[in-house]
């Protein structure tokens, strides 16, 4: 197993590097678009049982993320939808033979959180303008300006360390105990590292939710 702190590249694209990492990740959006795609190109109004259940689905994600943040769930569906499916899937993508997680290897990890970050700059103008949303800094008063911009660098690098550290720990478990055991005993440690990687994609999209919906609360507030 590589250390996740090096990615050796796969092949150059220029002067790109392309690691393992990269190519699982561009594989997992693949499938997620085209799987997107084939699921919902004959949707009716009389719904068969493969649309209700998409359509229990996305009940399920808007319950979310109204209890979450008491937001109208239309404006953040389809990214906290797409942030959890992503997550998930490349968790769960541990469980197949030579495959090694994107989300295992810190570039991954940083992309995400980096996604988190521009998410909230992006919603907190979209919905409080970009006076509005610069004035959120200055809750509850100028003073904290320097420390709310620091709380807004700290929580993303909090979700990458989050994320990486469960994720690779769990790789690192799993390849240990099969190294020294075998094949089949760490069959058990798969299938709680696949609920470990549902929990870790869940915990993710949350507080990615949380973060853009007070940021926009804050902004709202200061406008007010």
């Amino acid at each position: 197993m590589n250390s996740p702190l090096e990615s050796q590249p796969l092949f150059y694209l220029g002067p790109l590097p392309i690691t393992q990492a990269i190519v699982t990740s561009w594989a997992i959006m693949a499938i997620l678009v085209i799987g997107s795609y084939l699921l919902t190109r004959h949707l009716t109004r009389l719904p068969d049982k493969r649309q209700a259940a998409l359509e229990l689905m996305v009940s399920v994600l808007d319950l979310q993320i109204r209890e979450t943040s008491g937001a109208s769930p239309a404006p953040y569906r389809s990214f906290i939808g797409s942030l959890f499916l992503f997550i998930l899937v490349a968790n769960g993508s541990s469980l197949l033979p030579g495959v090694e997680p994107p989300t295992a290897q810190m570039e991954t990890d940083v992309a995400l959180a980096l996604l988190v970050f521009v998410s909230v700059v992006w919603f907190g103008i979209r919905s409080n303008g970009v006076r509005g949303y610069l004035r959120s800094f200055a809750a509850p008063n100028a003073v904290m300006i320097p420390l709310n911009m620091m709380e807004s660098v700290t929580r993303t690098f909090s979700m990458f360390v989050r994320l990486f550290g469960n994720v690779m720990s769990g790789v690192f478990i799993i390849g240990i105990v099969a190294s020294l055991a075998g094949l089949l005993v760490p069959i058990p440690l798969m299938a709680l590292d696949l609920l470990t990687g549902l929990v870790q994609a869940y915990i993710f999209a949350i507080l990615a939710l949380v973060f853009i919906t007070s940021t926009i609360e804050e902004g709202q507030a200061r406008n007010h």
